[in-house]
This record gives structure tokens, sequence and C-alpha cells, in this order.
């Protein structure tokens, strides 16, 4: 069962429609990517989640049923649009925001101090907002979007700003979360986090659905029967021997080695170009070149518009 079901949304702003027909069904327990290029309609779609507007078409139902306002409690939302206030002390506001989620002083407090001893911020409870680098401000916020352990998450771009050491640190928290039962839907340009992450997604592109699915069979749909060969030898040998159904698109040399890129007909398989490659020249290496996100996301938008 779902979660969340978003079903047929529509809205538009002045006369431009930000979602049309928008759905999707998100997996309890699972990492979801929702996709798009700037002003497709994703933060649009992550408010209507959150209530913060309505959709003029569609429904959402939230583990089964309509969502409504009581749902909020179960949700924490870590909007692209940061915020806090710059003259309150860390910890106050920390202590504040936890307890706007329903916690009581005693159960913030202490899981704050958790969270503040594993993201290295003891110190900083004390000092004034405005003193805080902007990823030290990401990460209080952060901290405050998952204090309540809500059943769902919502990233928007929550690893802008970071780097790699605290973008690793934030992927285990997240993977941490969905072990222990927690939903997210994160909403990021960054392709790697999504192949690395994500088990199913949501590509929207000038408001629309135009690609959806669970993650692996997306890559398998799109992949293109090109295989990379590691060999010992003449690349001109090779070229001459490879027999003519098969499409040699380039060679090159690197730290491995002579290296090739083939494509074989839709449809064939590889035993084939593997038996004229021992033909010809010695194999050292050979693998299936499957597409990145970066190269369907680029591909499906493209083809949409």
């Amino acid at each position: 069962m779902s979660i969340l079901s978003v079903r047929d949304v529509v809205k538009d702003f002045s006369g431009h429609r930000a979602l049309d027909r928008v759905s999707m069904e998100v997996p309890r327990t699972s990492i979801y990517g929702l996709l798009g290029p700037n002003g497709a309609g994703k933060t649009t779609l992550l408010r209507i989640i959150n209530q913060i507007t309505a959709p003029d078409e569609g429904s959402i139902f939230f583990e089964g049923r309509p969502i409504g306002r009581d749902d909020t409690a179960r949700i924490g939302y870590l909007p692209e649009e940061r915020g806090l206030y710059k003259k309150m002390k860390v910890g106050e506001q920390a202590m504040y925001l936890a307890r706007l989620k329903g916690m009581s002083k005693q159960d913030a407090g202490r899981k704050l101090k958790t969270w503040f001893e594993k993201f290295e911020m003891r110190g900083w409870w004390n000092k004034k907002v405005e003193e805080l680098s902007k990823g030290m401000a990401q990460k209080v916020q952060f901290i405050t979007t998952v204090i309540h352990e809500p059943a769902l998450l919502i990233f928007d771009e929550p690893f802008s700003g970071f780097d790699p050491i605290n973008v690793n640190l934030l992927k285990q928290e997240i993977l941490q979360m969905k072990k222990n039962g927690a939903t997210i839907i994160f909403s990021t340009h960054n392709m790697a986090s999504v192949e690395e992450l994500c088990d199913h997604i949501t590509l929207i592109n000038e408001a629309e659905t135009v690609l959806q699915g669970e993650i692996n069979a997306i890559r398998e749909r799109y992949r293109t029967s090109r295989y990379r060969v590691t060999f010992a030898g003449d690349p001109e040998k090779l070229s001459r021997g490879l027999q003519k159904r098969f499409e040699l698109e380039k060679t090159e040399q690197n730290g491995t080695g002579q290296q090739a890129i083939i494509r074989i007909p839709e449809g064939d398989g590889s035993g084939d170009l593997i038996r004229n490659l021992l033909e010809i020249t010695e194999i050292r290496a050979f693998h299936e070149v499957l597409p990145g996100m970066n190269d369907i996301f680029i591909q499906a938008v493209t083809e949409h518009e």
C-alpha cells in the first residue's frame, strides 16, 4: 500500500499551468525522487502535499484517506527556501521548532542533544543563528525537520550548499531513516544522488509527468545495447576483424589499457559479440554500458519538449 497517492492534480497560477494532471504513488519505506528542470512544477507539488496551497483539481491521499490538516504532524518538510530567525540562539531556535512539532520539552531536549552531537554542533547551542555558516544553518533545519520522526519526510534540494563530507553524512542519515521505517520524497538536480538513493522516481517537465517508475526498470527501458570492452592488442586489428553488424563507436587508451565501445543490434544477446572478439583480440574486461540517470533525464526531457 502507498503511503501517499497523488491523483490527477492540476494547479494554475494567473493563467499559467504549473501542474497538469500529475499523479504518483509513493510506496511505504521507499526513497522517492521527484525530478525535473527548474520551473517544471516540483516545488508546487510539494507545497500542495504539505497543504501550503491547494490543488485546483485532483486529490491527495495520505495512508489511504484524503489528506487533512492533522496529517501535517506526521510529515516533515524541508523546503528549498531556507529560513531561521537570525537573532535567536541556535538551541533556542531548535527547541522552538521541535515544540511546534508537538514534542514535549524533555523529549525535544534529549533528541536535539543526540542530533547536535551526531552533527558535531554541540558548541553552537548558545550562539546566535546569524553566526552560523550556510552549511551549519542547513544542518539545524535538517535536524528540526526530522526531529519528531515523521512517517513521511519531504526534502527539496537537501544537499544544496553542502560539501562532499556533509552530503555523505546526510545520505547516511536518510538511508538509516528509511531503514527505521520512514518514507522519503526528495526533489533534486543531483542525478548521482538519485542513482545512489532512490527506489522510484517521477520526472515532471512543463507541468506534466514524462517518466515514472522503479529506477532499475527505467534504466532497463533506456538501455542502448552498448558494451565496454577492455582488450590487449591493436585497435586497428579489432576494427578490421569486427563483424559488420556490430558498431564500433570508439576506441581509447586509458590507465586500464585499450578500451572500445561497441553497440550490438537491438534484440541480440552479447554472446555473438564475445565470440567474435575472442577470435581477434584478448579480452581483459567486458560489461554493458547502462545509461545513467543524467542521460535518461536529458533524453526524456528532450523528447517531451
